[in-house]
């Protein structure tokens, strides 16, 4: 999976990994058997980049799934559309910024 990272992905891991926002992410990462796109470990964040395939009805509910389970081990989980990473990458990282503990 790490080899076929969507575009929106390559883009928003050009700025996570250099720790612009002051936070090592990781790439790719599993959580109690779950992967997801980022991970920020100190933060207990996680992100995810969303393509058309998270809005059939079925992806909404694993993904519902997915977040809850995460937020009871207390990782936040935040998720972008690929769009808006592509469209306004300095947004998201606000976004991020705000939700990584000060």
């Amino acid at each position: 999976m790490r080899n076929h990272a969507t575009e929106a992905e390559k883009i928003l891991w050009s700025c996570l990994k250099k720790s612009t926002l002051g936070y090592k992410f990781i790439r790719q990462y599993s959580v109690e058997g779950y992967v997801v796109d980022f991970y920020c470990p100190k933060g207990k964040l996680a992100i995810e980049v969303d393509g058309a395939v998270h809005r059939n009805l079925g992806q909404k509910i694993y993904d519902q799934y997915r977040t809850e389970l995460l937020n009871a081990w207390g990782i936040k989980l935040i998720r972008f559309w690929n769009w808006e990473v592509k469209n306004n990458l300095s947004q998201v990282l606000h976004k991020i910024e705000l939700v990584l503990p000060s």
